[in-house]
């Protein structure tokens, strides 16, 4: 694992460039760090050593001296792929997972990725064409973007290392964040900054001549069903995760685990202890790490501790408070874009893992292959619900729903009534796409957040439309499939990983995640719908495995969630804080969001009477993300403004 960076063309100070870029992404790989600068390109890397330590320095060349590498990752099928090359003839120099990169490339060029399985985002530089190549994992687990300007290409692990660059300065991407306003991540190739492009997931890049090519190598397929009993089916599912899990052990350090209090990240630490311990490096008993809140109804903590007392595991835990929005802006610096709730768990998790360890397997993924969300089997009901005749519905059972109080906690019963009635009412074909922005800003949200001047500089208006063109593909046919073809495509490489492989990288700790193996996704893909979603129970093939391993209590449990009441945060001590940053909007005073509606919705909050938690956390942190990352305020800076928001009395948009 590492961060890694590099420029094609030949602009000028291309070393010091470099050097500041990977100055940048020292938190990923504190352990050291390489450099090639060749006539056509500059390649540097800063490693996190996890494989062979003493000599698995990047960049690394192919045997012939012809191609440059460096690697971000972990090629899980690497043992194999090495014993093929060197019974071949080919001459490794150290025994690092990425370096089968090299006799890949040569073999096959572009296609290299397809015979890769693992985590890894990297570029290939070869000599006598004169050519970069670059590629990202089939999830995108791990990150990359790029610029293309006059003067070449610039690419890195993380946006702010291109910045250092200089040959980009920070603006604002406004069709990026109208979108990002309803999805809660940013679609396709966009990134919030204008000029600089996310390479997607499954997506390789050819740069050759100062122009560049893209392609994607890989998508699930859900339409070819596995035949055989659903004993049999669990049984297989059980041994291949497993054997992946096993996979996800390579290291010559010890790996730890996440642990909340769901079947995901339990099954997942469950299998790591009850392996059979031939790999000497992983520690005995398994590390695990959780994270839990002091409102007892949210608490993870007590549910891990079922799963390490019952193997034996050492658990680490610790309990986070609401003091947790001093966390934001480091949160908002290493994510480069505003941060999530979802990420305080994960920041606060990897922050306890490495003190102890540098690599964990967590249970990311399994929500998204196996229905684990109550959306899924809820959008079913919504189908029912919406042949109730619509006068019938809306005049009297949506009156009646709209007078319960909403409580601002989890899955509150206000909540879903309202989402079902208002599901009820969009058309089934585009139900799925609008339900992903129910929480967040719809459109008429948004017609009321941007400003007119906002929405000119928006090309794809229909933020729905970046779900259609995958919830309406071939790949699937049932409604669930569907819905999960749709995840993996989008939320997954998107958000999740995003948060994920950003908020461990800030503690300089590798996250893998075996559920999201590509291989296991396309299998899970083709298991029948009912062992995933069957009536009301979320991923039924996966709890059955979870009875050979977990308490039954866990096995039963329905999802709570890796989160916090941020909803009962924000009505309490943060007040002040929505309060005196939304007095001074960046993105107000810039033009793009209307104070009005800003105000409407924090007083309609505070006051009690609608629960918008989700969408204004989205705007505190869109005003963070905006101090630092396009004025140049440090995380200690904007630390000390959020302090000073907390304590000043609270005032409104002049």
């Amino acid at each position: 694992m590492c961060g890694i960076a590099g420029i094609a063309g030949q602009g000028p100070n291309r070393d010091a460039r470099l050097r500041r870029m990977i100055e940048v992404l020292r938190h990923r790989g504190p352990d050291g760090e390489g450099f090639y600068d060749g006539e056509l390109a500059c390649l540097g890397q800063s490693r996190l050593s996890i494989n062979d330590i003493a000599n698995g320095r990047q960049p690394m060349f192919s045997d012939d001296g012809n191609l440059v590498l460096v690697a971000n990752g972990e090629i899980y099928n690497s043992p194999e792929l090495r014993r093929r090359f060197e019974g071949e003839g080919y001459r490794f120099d150290n025994e690092s997972d990425v370096e089968v990169i090299l006799p890949l490339y040569q073999r096959y060029g572009a296609d290299c990725v397809r015979h890769l399985q693992g985590m890894f985002a990297f570029a290939v530089h070869d000599i006598r064409e004169g050519t970069l190549f670059l590629a990202r994992d089939h999830l995108g687990q791990k990150p990359l973007f790029y610029s293309l300007g006059d003067r070449g290409l610039c690419f890195a692990s993380e946006i702010k290392a291109i910045l250092a660059s200089g040959y980009t300065s920070p603006a604002i991407h406004t069709e990026a964040f109208w979108h990002y306003m309803s999805m809660r991540y940013i679609p396709d190739d966009m990134t919030l900054f204008a000029g600089i492009q996310k390479l997607p997931a499954a997506t390789t890049l050819t740069w050759r001549d100062g122009r560049v090519t893209t392609s994607r190598y890989w998508e699930p397929d859900f339409t070819h069903k596995h035949a055989g009993s659903d004993a049999d089916l669990v049984a297989e599912l059980d041994q291949r995760l497993s054997s992946t899990v096993g996979s996800h052990l390579l290291s010559d350090v010890p790996v730890g685990a996440f642990l909340s209090g769901g079947i995901d990240s339990g099954l997942i630490t469950a299998m790591m202890a009850t392996r059979d311990g031939e790999d000497s490096a992983q520690p005995d008993p398994v590390r695990a790490f959780a994270i839990g809140v002091r409102e007892q109804g949210w608490n993870e903590i007590p549910h891990a501790r079922q799963v390490a007392e019952k193997y034996g595991m050492d658990l680490t835990a610790e309990v986070a408070s609401a003091d947790l929005v001093s966390l934001i802006p480091n949160m908002v610096y290493h994510l480069d874009e505003p941060a999530d709730p979802y990420g305080f768990g994960v920041y606060l998790v990897a922050r306890l893992a490495a003190r102890d360890v540098k690599v964990v397997l967590t249970g990311d993924g399994g929500d998204e292959s196996f229905a684990g969300y109550d959306r899924y089997a809820g959008q079913q009901w919504v189908d029912l619900y919406s042949r109730v005749p619509g006068a019938f519905r809306n005049q009297v059972l949506g009156r009646a729903i709209r007078l319960i109080p909403d409580s601002f906690g989890y899955k509150s019963v206000a909540a879903k009534a309202r989402w079902m009635t208002d599901m009820a009412n969009v058309p089934a074909s585009s139900r799925y796409a609008h339900s992903l922005s129910y929480l967040r800003f719809t459109a008429a949200h948004k017609d009321a957040l941007f400003t007119d001047r906002a929405r000119t500089q928006v090309a794809v208006q229909d933020s729905n439309e970046k779900i259609f063109k995958y919830y309406n593909a071939d790949n699937a046919s049932t409604l669930v499939d569907r819905m999960l073809y749709t995840d993996l495509m989008t939320r997954i490489p998107d958000h999740l990983c995003a948060i994920a492989d950003r908020m461990s990288m800030a503690h300089s700790l590798e996250n893998r995640s075996p559920f999201l193996d590509h291989e296991l996704v396309q299998w899970v893909a083709g298991l029948p719908v009912h062992l995933k979603l069957k009536g009301h129970n979320l991923k039924v093939g996966l709890r059955r495995v979870a009875r050979n391993y977990l308490p039954d209590n866990l096995v039963k449990r329905r999802k709570q969630g890796f989160g916090f009441p941020i909803a009962t945060w924000l009505r309490g001590d943060l007040a002040p804080v929505l309060r005196n940053a939304f007095a001074e909007s960046r993105m107000v005073e810039k033009g793009l969001f209307n104070p009005d509606a800003i105000d409407r919705l924090t007083d309609e909050h505070l006051q009690g009477k609608v629960d918008h938690n989700f969408r204004l956390w989205m705007l505190l942190n869109i005003e963070v993300w905006h101090r630092i990352h396009i004025e140049g305020m440090t995380p200690t800076e904007m630390s000390a403004q959020i302090d000073q928001w907390m304590h000043a009395p609270a005032t409104r948009y002049a």
